[in-house]
């Protein structure tokens, strides 16, 4: 099966997605295969919500919306162009997904089956329902993928290469477990945002999509300020309050409550505005409902300390000329090739003939 025919594939799915980019999805008569899968995707996105409390309509929406326009033609050829995924020679690529947003594997088994490469996905439990049914489509739009795609929940087992997500306690086991096999092993990761006091309100609205998309779960989610010294938090409290309604999710409500008590009762100090918290801390992992922040005297020697923690650190938002800065409000927009902890993917799958 040439590239050509893979990239159609995920065009036609694109086209497939589209639909269900609203809280009320449209159907589009022009899209293949419609009369076989579109009520089936509403009961899998019903099954999915009810599966997952995190897994918000609008979270479901926004992320299907993202992988619709990602899967475009001219993205997809431009995306792969560099690659040499013609003339790959088939292996199985095992892919342990993690189930923190959903869809947040989709990439991984997207980048193993453009390569060419068959594929078997191990699911987290908490996003089990979308990325078979989405293979299955794939499968009857392009007949010659059928056998190619597998899913388990066994041990895994008979395959050449894997790519692993998880935390860094279970990325510590993978190294082990699959330290003869050629892999990627991802582990925790928490974006930042550095502010100067200079934003304008606009960025810190758009800052405010970085915070709460996802409700904060995501490793492109910002759980982490820096601020010059004697920042006013004024004007960031001001620009969260669009997102106030996350308080309607009772899991993001209960978990608010909880930290807010711990931190009381720990005699931290906090500030807060009745749905998020911000406390002072050195670490990039913040709990729910809690953005940390930390501050900096020099913009420079901050730098340096970003680039010595790297390997803690997914986006980094900022509007001071930082290589590989993020716009505010972009984090959950990245594009094909901002692979996760900079491991090139396709790269490592169109080299796997030769590693083997």
């Amino acid at each position: 099966m040439a590239l050509a025919e893979r990239i159609n594939a995920f065009v036609k799915l694109g086209d497939f997605l589209s639909q269900f980019s609203t809280k009320n999805p449209v159907q589009n008569t022009a899209v293949v295969l419609n009369d076989l899968f579109f009520d089936g995707m509403k009961h899998q996105l019903k099954l999915t919500q009810e599966n997952n409390g995190w897994f918000t309509q609008e979270n479901l929406c926004f992320a299907i919306e993202n992988w619709a326009k990602a899967l475009q033609r001219d993205s997809l050829e431009n995306w792969t162009k560099n690659y040499e995924l013609d003339n790959v020679s088939p292996k199985k690529v095992a892919i342990i997904m993690a189930g923190n947003i959903p869809l947040v594997g989709f990439h991984d088994f997207l980048s193993v089956v453009l390569a060419g490469h068959e594929v078997l996905v191990k699911l987290s439990s908490n996003d089990k329902h979308l990325l078979p049914y989405l293979a299955k489509y794939l499968e009857y739009v392009a007949p010659t993928l059928k056998g190619k795609i597998s899913f388990t929940d066994e041990k895994l087992t008979n395959f050449d290469a894997v790519i692993a997500t998880g935390s860094n306690n279970t990325a510590r086991y993978f190294e082990y477990y699959f330290k003869d096999k050629p892999n990627i092993i991802r582990k925790n990761r928490n974006s930042v945002a550095i502010l100067t006091g200079n934003e304008t309100e606009e960025q810190l609205v758009r800052l405010s999509n970085d915070i709460f998309t996802y409700f904060g779960l995501g490793c492109r989610s910002v759980s982490k300020l820096f601020v010059p010294k004697d920042y006013n938090f004024d004007a960031f409290f001001k620009a969260m309050y669009n997102k106030s309604d996350v308080m309607q999710s009772a899991k993001y409500a209960n978990n608010y409550d909880y930290n807010k008590a711990v931190y009381l009762m720990s005699l931290f100090d906090i500030l807060e505005n009745g749905f998020v918290m911000i406390k002072e801390d050195a670490q990039y992992a913040s709990p729910i409902a809690t953005v940390f922040y930390e501050y900096y005297d020099d913009i420079n020697a901050l730098k340096e300390k970003l680039s010595i923690d790297a390997e803690h650190i997914q986006c980094i938002v900022a509007d001071i000329s930082l290589e590989n800065q993020i716009a505010f409000g972009q984090t959950q927009h990245p594009e094909l090739h901002d692979y996760a902890d900079g491991v090139d993917t396709l790269q490592f799958l169109s080299n796997l003939s030769e590693n083997i």
